[in-house]
C-alpha cells in the first residue's frame, strides 16, 4: 500500500504541473510542505517517479501517443495523461517492478482519481505498451 500511496503523490504533483504549468520537480517541496506527515519511503518513491516521468517525458509521451488509436494525446484529461505517463515510466524504466503490478496499480489509482472509463482505457494502453516493450 505505501508504493500505492507514493504513486498517488506523484499522480497529484503531476497534475498540479500540468495545471499551473510548472516544472512538476519546482512542486515538490511545496506538495510535501501540504502532506508533511507522510512517511519518508513513500516521500522517496513518489519522487522517484515524478523525477523520471519528467526527465522521460518526451519518450513517453510518445509511447502513449502512438499506442492511442484515433485519439490526440493532447485531448486526454489531466488525471488519464498522468496516470498512463506514471504506468509506461514504470514499464519502461522500472525492472524491478513486474508489468502486471504497474498496470493493476493504474487500474486501481484510475478508479479512484478517474472517469468511469479510465479504468478500462488505462487498462488497455498499457497493456498494448506492454506488448510493444516485449516485441522489442
Amino acid at each position: 500500500m505505501k508504493r500505492r500511496r507514493s504513486r498517488e503523490h506523484a499522480l497529484k504533483i503531476l497534475y498540479m504541473s500540468d495545471i499551473r504549468g510548472e516544472n512538476p520537480i519546482d512542486l515538490i517541496d511545496e506538495y510535501w510542505t501540504m502532506n508533511e506527515n507522510e512517511e519518508q519511503d513513500v516521500k522517496n518513491f513518489a519522487e522517484k517517479i515524478v523525477k523520471g516521468v519528467f526527465e522521460n517525458k518526451e519518450n513517453i509521451d510518445k509511447k502513449i501517443s502512438s499506442t492511442i488509436v484515433n485519439w490526440d494525446f493532447n485531448r486526454l484529461g489531466v488525471i488519464d495523461r498522468n496516470i498512463l505517463r506514471i504506468g509506461t515510466y514504470e514499464l519502461l524504466f522500472e525492472e524491478k517492478i513486474p508489468a502486471v503490478v504497474s498496470i493493476n496499480e493504474a487500474i486501481e489509482i484510475a478508479k479512484k482519481y478517474g472517469t468511469e472509463d479510465s479504468p478500462k482505457f488505462i487498462n488497455g494502453v498499457l497493456h498494448k505498451i506492454k506488448d510493444n516493450i516485449k516485441k522489442q
